[in-house]
């Protein structure tokens, strides 16, 4: 599995946040903002959707490329990006891929996002996909990822799909597809041999009066 498409009708119905958070914002500063040269410093976001971060990118000045499986948000994205980036195409590309198999070549990128966009593939995909990512990024590049964390709410809920994957009946990711809940203990081996994982922080908000609880992963980690 490499794209659940449940998300194209979710991308074609529904609104979708339209800025970054703030973690995102956070890891670019800190490692990119003193780039002589933001357009040479390019980043890939895989599963992109609408281009919330992708719109952040090129405001600040960046090169990047977008993938996403769904042409609707790639349509959206390209859109907003056309209407309030002029000139983004110069220095960025949004398309519909498979992010199992990324159509750049080795080494094209300083760095790499996954914005809970992974953990809607199954482990094994989720290990190709790291391993792409990993590829593409050069030596010594960053990898941000921000991924649903074993004990959300909705994990455990539903109809099972596999290793910590469900359909789930209730919480954030119900009517999204399959989803997959990480535990911190197998971070490491989910990233692969070819990152080193530099942090990592649990992220908690409560839902509904404090009745259930959000919990994602912030995952750094440096291409070797």
């Amino acid at each position: 599995m490499a794209w659940d498409p449940v998300w194209e009708e979710i991308f074609r119905s529904q609104a979708w946040g339209k800025y970054p958070g703030e973690d995102l914002i956070r890891f670019v500063a800190r490692n990119f903002y003193k780039a002589e040269n933001r357009a040479d410093v390019r980043l890939l976001e895989v599963g992109c959707g609408p281009g919330a971060n992708l719109w952040y990118l090129a405001r600040e000045g960046f090169g990047f490329a977008g993938v996403d499986g769904s042409h609707s948000a790639v349509a959206q994205a390209s859109a907003r990006l056309d209407e309030e980036c002029p000139g983004w195409r110069a220095r960025g590309v949004v398309s519909v891929g498979d992010i199992t198999r990324l159509d750049f070549p080795d080494g094209a990128f300083a760095a790499a996002i996954d914005n809970e966009a992974v953990c809607c593939n199954s482990w094994e995909a989720s290990q190709a996909i790291y391993a792409e990512m990993a590829r593409v990024v050069v030596q010594g590049g960053k990898l941000y990822v921000r991924t649903f964390a074993s004990g959300c709410w909705g994990d455990g809920t539903g109809m099972p799909l596999g290793h910590h994957a469900w359909r789930c009946a209730e919480g954030p990711l119900q009517g999204k597809g399959y989803a997959r809940f990480s535990s911190r203990d197998e971070i490491a081996a989910l990233l692969g041999e070819r990152w080193r994982v530099d942090e990592i922080e649990l992220m908690s908000r409560s839902w509904n009066a404090g009745t259930h609880e959000v919990r994602e992963w912030l995952i750094l980690a440096t291409r070797v």
